[in-house]
């Protein structure tokens, strides 16, 4: 009987943060393997910020548009625009731009392989052994050992149900997008993203129209389960004259909204990207969060690797929360206060023509921190914003 190879790190699932967790670790010189199931596409608007390009060296040539702006639109149809000055908000296809992090991985010294996760065992000697179903066009089983195991295979994340504790009780927001052809002169819409705030549209999150340079992503997210999120994709392309437009691709699946209290196992597993919770409340941002929860784990991983200290692992989560938590706290109050109606998205709307807020929240999107060099600027958006809640002024 042959024994299985042994690996570091094997990583399973090969989205955003898979990828970075298996390139930051074979950059290192760790033996690792990257096991993906291909032909996997997350719906997502693809939106990216300039701090995310510059601290994971992504290139300029995966844009597939700069976003100036974005159309806010109250269920009212009144319409709110937010200029970004002196920045963009990059697009990106997932399709396109999850093949090239992993493919960076794999020049790095990752070894990809195709395959479902199936399961994790240990031996006598308490090494996992990862099993997977192969995707090479057998379907045999097979198997892999490794010291330890990145869970990075989504927002129902099999490794974190199997190891984690409570990985199972993450609630979530299901998203559902289409990638259309887009029309072959888009004009200002070209450059800027439409999000939709009204309840036919999504009940307690947003509808949204952003560009992808020659396609577009139209989609919307809802935690309702009986709320027909093809439905409203429907109503929103019917609403903006995209009905009988080409459409490419159909995508859905969970988005966890919260990150999880647990990311580790405490022995030899760790999870990382959706499969600890990190997407943002309220925007439903992941893709920043999930390339830096698969630093943070890979960092992790190297710590454990070195000491074999398994209270290693839980410095990913540790670090993660100290410099995003207050972040994610406050975009979860305020999507529990402003999506609850109708009546408070319009005032929410109406926030967003205030020049504080819109400066405020394009710096922070920016660069991934709270702006707190201009105190007043935050004691001025306190006092409107109970204005609208308490209904002083008119939205």
């Amino acid at each position: 009987m042959t024994t299985a190879e042994t690996f570091d790190v094997i990583v399973v699932g090969g989205g955003p943060a898979g990828a970075t967790a298996a390139n930051d670790l074979a950059r290192r010189g760790r033996k690792v393997m990257l096991l993906d199931k291909a032909g996997r596409i997350k719906p997502c608007g693809g939106a990216i910020p300039p701090r995310l390009m510059r601290d994971f060296d992504i290139p300029d040539h995966l844009l597939k548009a700069r976003v100036s702006s974005a159309r806010m639109i109250s269920p009212a149809a009144k319409e709110v625009d937010m200029p970004i000055k002196g920045g963009f908000v990059g697009m990106v296809d997932r399709e396109d731009y999850d093949e090239w992090l992993r493919a960076r991985a794999a020049a790095s010294g990752a070894e990809r392989r195709s395959g479902l996760y199936v399961k994790i065992t240990r031996g006598a000697d308490g090494v996992a052994t990862v099993h997977y179903q192969s995707k090479d066009g057998s379907g045999a089983m097979e198997s892999a050992r490794a010291r330890l195991v990145i869970g990075a295979d989504g927002a129902l994340s099999a490794v974190g149900r199997q190891e984690v504790p409570d990985a199972d009780k993450t609630k979530f927001v299901f998203a559902y997008h289409e990638i259309v052809r887009a029309p072959e002169d888009g004009g200002e819409a070209a450059k800027r993203c439409e999000i939709y705030y009204r309840g036919n549209l999504s009940p307690d999150f947003y509808a949204w129209i952003f560009p992808h340079g020659d396609t577009m992503s139209i989609g919307t997210g809802s935690a309702h389960k009986g709320f027909s999120l093809k439905g409203s994709v429907q109503d929103l392309r019917g609403l903006t004259g995209f009905e009988k437009v080409e459409t490419l691709r159909r995508e859905g699946a969970p988005i966890p909204l919260k990150p999880l209290k647990r990311w580790d196992n405490g022995k030899d597993v760790i999870l990382a990207g959706d499969a600890a919770g990190v997407v943002a409340p309220a925007s439903g941002e992941g893709i920043y969060y999930a390339m830096l929860g698969g630093r943070l784990s890979a960092d992790a991983a190297e710590d454990f690797l070195k000491t074999g200290d398994a209270r290693a692992l839980a410095s990913a989560r540790k670090r993660f929360m100290k410099a995003h938590g207050r972040v994610f706290w406050i975009l979860g109050m305020m999507q529990y206060f402003w999506y609850k109606n109708d009546k408070r998205r319009e005032r929410f709307v109406s926030i967003c023509r205030d020049p504080d807020v819109q400066r405020l929240t394009w710096e922070a999107y920016m660069n991934k921190e709270l702006v707190r060099a201009d105190p007043m600027a935050h004691v001025r958006i306190f006092f409107k914003d109970l204005a609208h809640l308490f209904r002083l002024v008119s939205p």
